[in-house]
C-alpha cells in the first residue's frame, strides 16, 4: 500500500514540475516573441502610403553691396524645381506594449502623417552673374537646399496629409499582419477610427 501512494505522489510531483516547467517554457517563448514583435515593426521604419508630384517656379535673387553700399551687384536665376514628394507614416513613432500573457500588442498611439523624402529634378533659366556676384558650386548647393524647403512648405495646402490620414488603416493592418505572423493578435481599440468608409485616424 505505501508503495502504491508513493508511486501516486511521484507521479503527480512529476506532472506538477512538468507543468511549471512547460508554464516558464512558454512564458520565456512569449516574452521572446514580443520583443522579435516589436524588433519587426521598428525595422519597418517608414512608411509610405502617398506621393505628390510638383512643378513650381522659383525666383533666387541675391545682391551683395560693395564700397560703403556705393555699388551694388545683383545675381538672379529663375528656378523650375519638378519634385515628388512621399507622405506616410514613421513607425518608429508608435507607441506600442505586449501581453505576453494573451499574445497580444496593444497599439495606444499612431503618428500623424509627414514627409518622409522629397525628391527634386532642378532646371535653371536666366541665370544671370552679378559683376561683382557670381554664381559659385556652393551657391546651387544653397539653391538646391532651398528648393527642398520651398516644396515642403507647399506640402500642407496640397492635401497630401488627408489623403495619407485616409490611408492610416493601410498601414495599421501591416502592423497587424507582422504580429499575425507568429500568432499573436494586435489590440488597437484604444485609437479612434472614424467612419468605416473614410477609415480615417486621428
Amino acid at each position: 500500500m505505501e508503495t502504491f501512494f508513493i508511486i501516486i505522489i511521484s507521479i503527480l510531483v512529476t506532472l506538477g514540475i512538468v507543468t511549471v516547467y512547460k508554464q516558464w517554457k512558454t512564458k520565456q517563448v512569449a516574452t521572446a516573441q514580443s520583443a522579435i514583435l516589436l524588433d519587426k515593426i521598428k525595422r519597418v521604419y517608414k512608411f509610405i502610403t502617398v506621393e505628390g508630384d510638383f512643378a513650381e517656379i522659383y525666383h533666387y535673387e541675391d545682391v551683395k553691396e560693395k564700397f560703403l553700399k556705393l555699388i551694388s551687384s545683383r545675381k538672379k536665376a529663375l528656378v523650375i524645381i519638378n519634385a515628388k514628394a512621399h507622405v506616410g507614416f514613421d513607425m518608429s513613432k508608435i507607441k506600442m506594449k505586449t501581453n505576453p500573457k494573451t499574445k497580444t500588442v496593444v497599439l495606444s498611439h499612431f503618428p500623424q502623417p509627414e514627409v518622409l523624402s522629397i525628391e527634386t529634378d532642378i532646371n535653371y533659366y536666366d541665370k544671370k552673374d552679378g559683376m561683382f556676384n557670381k554664381f559659385y558650386a556652393s551657391d546651387l548647393t544653397e539653391l538646391h537646399a532651398q528648393a527642398k524647403i520651398h516644396i515642403q512648405d507647399k506640402v500642407p495646402e496640397s492635401g497630401l496629409y488627408e489623403v495619407a490620414r485616409g490611408e492610416a488603416l493601410e498601414a495599421i493592418q501591416l502592423i497587424e499582419n507582422i504580429v499575425e505572423t507568429i500568432g499573436w493578435t494586435l489590440d488597437y481599440s484604444a485609437l479612434k477610427l472614424e467612419g468605416d468608409h473614410q477609415k480615417k485616424l486621428e
